[in-house]
């Protein structure tokens, strides 16, 4: 279509943000009734893009191209497939809820523009196909998400805010430094010209870099995601970010922010220098898996509400680059879908704290107790949110971390088993903070709290009952991102002496995705670089 649906979904959240600007100051519901419609609109084309995409292609789809800085190779070049399709999604979804849940803060006008240009910057990141068109998005992010957090945060909101800044532009520098070089060393191979393109850089630098060249640049783009994930040991900035923020800006921290950096692991690392990422996966695995577990031994011993949830992002997100490096087909589905469902559940988790803490003003779970009884349904709908997030059978946070898990056993059963107790240790720490917070006998405060109400349910509602369909009904997820994962794996296998290993069952090879069976992508499957080639069931 000759539309720019793209352009569309990145340019209504500055347009909506500019005109929040222009608002008088005296008026500030027509900021928040901007904020609205431009997040409304967003959505809406995100729908768009759901419903025309194509869910047999495994390229990129509604591409723009465009020149923008002709001199140094510099394209406007966006472009969709199935693993940037539900980050543009979830970011469209979650920005409206957050704007909902914040209709008590001050100074609206100024965190409704703030908002905004977040939410412009983030689908900057996950549609740009060209690499200095992804940097400039991903640094921007930064600008809206410090000014978030130091101007509507809690209590040590300054620090927390210049410490997330301080910590993601250290690892955007190796970013820099590391795309920089691959395009020097593009421009200087014989025949070849300054470009930026995603699309050409993946099918050169396999065999146009040395190894140790290859080495040193995949450690670089992987510093700087490691830190946006955040990986173990980079994440220390995280806990003070998200307990320190407002309630929507730990929702988008949770839901979309942190998936920049498993994403760039994704769409970067692997295809730019898929011999590097084949060496250096069981680092990887080994940081992930140490994740997992700390994040969720440590969340265990916290007594703030919000920082136990914080923590238990750590833990996730270490189950999303688990699968990742664990390169099989089930393990990249399932670290996808994890960071889909993380998305959800996470950023339920958020929303239902920020509920508590604005009736109690305290997150201490000591200060707690009794919740159920005066507010049943708040109770009823965070145990289910804790079940969802826990990765309970029925909810998608089980599709994904199943997925993961069972594409890691598959050729590194040790990280798998390890891996599995987080599993538990997530149980305990969201059951055991479910029952010192709601059970027993409510004193104080805690005796008159008040219900939650029918707009604080609009917020939450959605994202439980997403996750819910989405566990008992996977398969509209999985087959949009699995052509595309399929391609990664092909790409990988064909520029390494990698070959993705069967499951061998009753005599025939399968891999059990979304419900179908399939065999796993093997050399034999890929035709040409980033392309399966369409199989016969077995």
């Amino acid at each position: 279509m000759d539309f720019p649906v793209l352009t569309f979904i990145i340019l209504t959240p500055l347009a909506g943000a500019l005109a929040a600007l222009l608002v008088p100051t005296r008026r500030p519901e027509l900021a928040r009734a901007v904020g609205f419609v431009a997040t409304a609109a967003t959505a809406g084309m995100a729908g768009y893009l759901l419903a025309n995409f194509e869910t047999g292609e495994a390229g990129y789809q509604f591409v723009e191209d465009h020149q923008w800085i002709g001199s140094l190779g510099v394209r406007y070049l966006l472009g969709v497939d199935g693993i940037s399709l539900f980050m543009v999604a979830l970011t469209a979804l979650l920005f409206p809820l957050g704007l909902m849940a914040s209709l008590e803060v001050s100074k609206e006008k100024a965190f409704t523009a703030w908002m905004l240009v977040l939410e412009s910057s983030l689908m900057g990141v996950f549609l740009g196909i060209d690499l200095v068109l992804f940097f400039v998005f991903f640094e921007i992010v930064l600008v809206p998400m410090y000014f978030v957090i130091a101007g509507w945060g809690h209590e040590r909101r300054v620090y927390a805010a210049i410490k997330f800044f301080l910590f993601t532009m250290a690892g955007s520098a190796f970013l820099l430094i590391g795309l920089l070089s691959l395009a020097f060393l593009h421009a200087a191979a014989p025949g070849k010209e300054l470009t930026f393109d995603l699309r050409i850089l993946m099918d050169w630098a396999p065999g146009g870099l040395s190894d140790g060249t290859a080495k040193a640049l995949f450690c670089a783009f992987a510093i700087a995601f490691a830190v946006k994930v955040p990986l173990f040991p980079l994440h220390t900035w995280l806990p003070d970010a998200h307990t320190e923020a407002p309630t929507a800006g730990s929702v988008i921290l949770a839901g979309v922010l942190l998936k920049m950096g498993t994403y760039g692991f994704l769409r970067f690392a692997l295809t730019l220098f898929p011999e590097a990422a084949v060496d250096l996966a069981p680092v990887l695995l080994v940081l992930a898996t140490i994740g997992i577990v700390y994040g969720a031994v440590v969340a265990s011993m916290q007594s703030d509400l919000k920082r136990l949830v914080a923590y238990s992002s750590v833990a996730h997100l270490g189950f999303v680059v688990l699968g990742i490096f664990a390169l099989t087909t089930q393990g990249l589905e399932g670290a996808i879908f994890t960071m889909v469902s993380h998305g959800l559940t996470t950023g339920a988790l958020f929303l239902l704290v920020g509920m508590i803490y604005e009736r109690r003003h305290t997150r201490r779970i000591a200060d707690f107790g009794g919740l159920w009884k005066t507010t049943p349904l708040l109770g009823g709908i965070f145990l289910a949110v804790a079940f969802a997030s826990i990765g309970l059978p029925g909810f998608s946070g089980f599709v994904g971390e199943f997925l993961a898990l069972l594409g890691t056993f598959l050729v590194d059963r040790p990280y798998a088993v390890v891996s599995a107790v987080g599993v538990i240790f997530a149980a305990v720490y969201l059951l055991w903070a479910f029952q010192r917070a709601f059970t027993g006998e409510p004193e104080g405060d805690n005796l008159v709290m008040a219900e939650i109400n029918v707009r604080e349910l609009a917020t939450v509602v959605p994202l439980l009952g997403l996750s819910l369909f989405l566990g008992l009904y996977p398969k509209p997820v999985l087959d949009r991102i699995e052509p595309s994962v399929r391609a990664v794996l092909c790409h990988v296998q064909e520029h390494t002496d990698y070959e993705e290993p069967s499951v061998a069952y009753g005599g025939r090879v399968w891999a059990i995705t979304g419900g179908t069976e399939k065999r796993n992508v093997t050399a034999a499957d890929c035709v040409e670089p980033g392309r399966p080639r369409e199989r016969a069931r077995p």
